[in-house]
């Protein structure tokens, strides 16, 4: 799922998927065939704002589906919801714990590697049975840190998916690399806090808010993200009330750093301690 940046509030973490972005009603493509809208409304993911890919499409802004992901059979709805932010994971969890997730980083900026460096500190200070390690070159990754041009509409980052059906992380985080994304300064640590938030989403997590994107993302059509055929089940401990303002899993950012806070951390404790 990609990141956003608000308008309003800033708070999908990346200035696009993490940068709040004021997205009012957004027409998708008009040349997506409308069979193809109806398997993307079939897996649960809102069909305002579709963009085509080369090799599949772009929904609800940061997230990918390749043309396989529609062809498969949509998945039962899966929801255990308390309230509208709380911390919420998927279907399909990292499995074979103990175990250490691999991340190169090409096609980038030298600052993303230090980004990335950060953000497996973080990860890797709550002594959890999952955890990470940057390594040099894809053919020694499970995933891969890379720069493409994302477009200009605000989506800072996405990663290519969830946890699948075997345990594994999908193979790739993709941070926008178009010019002037990310301002002409940006924090390290805002920038650390996006890496982070794409893992989060490949190792099953689902954004904080994902039943009411209006709360980070200041406003965002449709609200609720919905089950998107990859669960949305409520992790134990987390909050049930209304509000989790720190969280580095909200969809959209106000481009600050957000480190993992009190819910955050018991979160990833619960799945992988």
């Amino acid at each position: 799922m990609k990141i956003l940046k608000s308008v309003l509030a800033c708070a999908a973490l990346s200035t696009a998927l993490f940068s709040c972005q004021k997205d009012a009603a957004v027409k998708s493509d008009s040349s997506i065939p409308s069979d193809v809208m109806n398997q993307i409304r079939a897996h649960g993911f809102s069909t305002d704002g579709v963009i085509a890919q080369a090799d599949g499409y772009v929904v609800e802004g940061d997230v990918f589906l390749s043309y396989k992901d529609l062809s498969r059979t949509p998945l039962t709805e899966t929801q255990m919801r308390i309230a509208e932010v709380e911390q919420y994971h998927t279907t399909n969890l990292i499995t074979g714990l103990p175990r250490v997730i691999k991340i190169s980083v090409r096609n980038l900026d030298p600052v993303w590697t230090v980004a990335l460096d950060s953000a497996v500190a973080r990860y890797n200070a709550l002594g959890m049975r999952l955890r990470f390690k940057r390594v040099a070159g894809i053919a020694k990754s499970d995933i891969d840190l890379i720069g493409a041009d994302l477009g200009g509409g605000g989506v800072l980052g996405r990663s290519s998916g969830f946890p699948d059906v075997n345990g594994d992380t999908p193979d790739t985080i993709t941070i926008n690399n178009r010019a002037g994304t990310f301002g002409t300064n940006p924090s390290v640590q805002w920038l650390t806090t996006i890496v982070a938030h794409e893992i989060g989403h490949t190792i099953g997590f689902r954004h904080t808010d994902y039943a009411n994107r209006n709360y980070s993302c200041g406003f965002s059509f449709p609200r609720n993200e919905g089950d998107a055929g990859v669960g949305a089940i409520w992790i134990p401990g987390t909050p049930t009330a209304p509000q989790d303002p720190g969280s580095w899993m909200l969809a959209c950012t106000d481009g600050t750093d957000r480190p993992f806070n009190v819910n955050d951390i018991i979160a990833l404790n619960y799945l992988y301690l």
